[in-house]
């Protein structure tokens, strides 16, 4: 492993220490909430962008070989996920693709179908992009999330539903879906002619014990989806504005092709570039050094709370390092921010933002921190609910 180095980000002009004010009206918080981490990325990745930047010219740019190489020999290695470097196309993000997919696979009014809770990006895509949004919600059993197909497959009928876009691993819930819940997702759009935008953003940030099954490695769908992901979550690489898309059908990369070149964006930072390229080429004992790190903060939040507040439900943490905590034996609903942010002086992602008022009593914590922050946010929590 490689050591792993908290920064303080205070007055870097970073998004989740620096402008809480905009989000929470309230900079004086400790930030848990943007899904980015508070270490020092791998020294292989500060040594070449230092080395570009020493070169002094940043003009345009050729991507690479090692960019598209490395990845790929990335997702051979610890996914046993083939990928040919024709299959792979540029986006600024995962977010930018699923709303272009919105608009090229449906119609205004068109339903598009999701797992709630979920990450609030995907709602705001279906829903800023005129589109009906039809929401599954999972089901916890003993703390764990699990899918209800009835359900559904009966919403996909019912509403005539278009596309599915699916959070693998799932944000914020943090599931590590098995191969067989993904093959009985996956027929059940086959049967109804469902496509499917497959967001793995996530997909190297397991717990120890569980195994994450890329969506391509479940054979005979690649006519039916696009799978997205990028280095930025792994290697905490987000402000690169990086990412990959992944399409092995040849008429669906020629449809992205096409949608992208009347939008004119055709590649992206060079830096971008450089850091991704070195990240995947080098970046592994970074990657188990903080895997470790966030695996033990999880272990400190349920052991914690199982102890201080034993009716809390504190999900296990399979994958990402988004914790997902249920506080309503505790708190109602329309009270969750006040006794977390007024009252813990916490900035946390709030359960209604992740489909509404019935995940109101649920926060989401940001375990990519220090074990320092992670044991003062706990006991800010405990304290004021105690």
């Amino acid at each position: 492993m490689e050591e792993i180095k908290y920064v303080d980000r205070v007055g870097t002009d970073c998004s989740k220490w620096d402008s809480m004010d905009a989000r929470f009206g309230d900079n004086d918080l400790m930030a848990l909430w943007v899904a980015d981490m508070d270490f020092m990325a791998a020294e292989c990745v500060r040594k070449a962008a230092r080395e570009y930047a020493d070169f002094g010219i940043y003009g345009y740019y050729k991507v690479p070989d090692a960019y598209y190489q490395n990845f790929i020999d990335w997702e051979e290695k610890y996914h046993h996920c083939h990928i040919e470097k024709q299959w792979l196309r540029f986006s600024p993000g995962v977010v930018s693709p699923i709303n272009w997919y919105v608009n090229m696979k449906t119609k205004p009014g068109d339903g598009i179908i999701v797992l709630t809770p979920v990450y609030y990006p995907f709602l705001d895509a279906i829903r800023d992009n005129g589109r009906q949004l039809i929401s599954c919600d999972l089901v916890r059993k003993d703390k764990v999330y699990h899918i209800d197909y009835a359900d559904f497959e009966k919403k996909i009928v019912d509403n005539k539903v278009k596309l599915f876009i699916l959070s693998s691993p799932h944000n914020p819930v943090g599931r590590v879906w098995k191969k067989e819940e993904l093959e009985q997702l996956l027929a059940i759009c086959r049967k109804h002619q469902v496509f499917v935008v497959a967001d793995e953003i996530h997909h190297d940030l397991i717990m120890p014990g569980y195994e994450h099954t890329e969506i391509l490695n479940i054979p005979g769908y690649t006519d039916m989806l696009v799978v997205l992901t990028a280095g930025s979550k792994t290697f905490n690489l987000a402000g690169c504005k990086n990412s990959f898309v992944i399409l092995p059908d040849e008429k669906l990369r020629q449809e992205y092709d096409d949608f992208l070149a009347a939008l004119r964006i055709r590649g992206g930072n060079a830096f971008g570039y450089v850091a991704v390229a070195a990240a995947f080429g080098g970046g592994r004992p970074w990657l188990e050094g903080v895997i470790d790190i966030i695996h033990k903060n999880a272990q400190y939040v349920e052991e914690t709370l199982a102890e201080k507040l034993p009716e809390a439900v504190v999900s296990p943490l399979e994958g990402t390092y988004l914790q997902w905590v249920d506080l309503g034996a505790y708190v109602k609903p329309n009270e969750t921010q006040e006794l977390i942010q007024n009252k813990c002086r916490l900035a946390v992602d709030y359960g209604e933002w992740f489909g509404g008022e019935r995940f109101g009593s649920f926060i989401r914590l940001n375990l990519a921190t220090s074990p320092e922050n992670i044991k003062e946010a706990v006991s800010r929590i405990v304290k004021n609910i105690g």
